[in-house]
């Protein structure tokens, strides 16, 4: 049986234990595991799933897609390097060299025909 929050905080609370009851440790440490399991499920592993989403997306980047950077700068991207950064093009005569690590969106293929 598993016993609500607010029972087991207001007992945990009260001045004087019952006597003849220990307190059931059982239940708290179910819980608490529930409680991970819960955190995990919600909060942990949809994030993990995002970030090697784009960590995939990042390594698939080749010349002519569309990015934008941590910093907002949209840009094509004009040359790969083996190393840890990029090269983009945000204007006619304006290419940066950007890390790799500062692409926050790599666009779909649909904004590049209409751009």
């Amino acid at each position: 049986m598993i016993i609500p929050l607010f029972q087991i905080l207001a007992d945990a609370s009260s001045p004087a234990a019952p006597v003849g009851k220990a307190p059931d440790m059982m239940n708290m440490v179910v819980m608490m595991g529930g409680f991970a399991v819960l955190m995990w499920v919600l909060m942990i592993r949809p994030q993990r799933k995002k970030e090697k989403e784009l960590l995939a997306r990042i390594a698939a980047l080749k010349t002519g897609d569309r990015v934008v950077t941590i910093g907002g700068v949209h840009g094509v991207v004009s040359n790969v390097k083996d190393g840890p950064t990029l090269t983009l093009k945000v204007d006619d005569n304006c290419k940066i060299t950007v890390d790799k690590t500062a692409v926050v969106t790599v666009l779909p293929k649909e904004s590049n025909n209409a751009a």
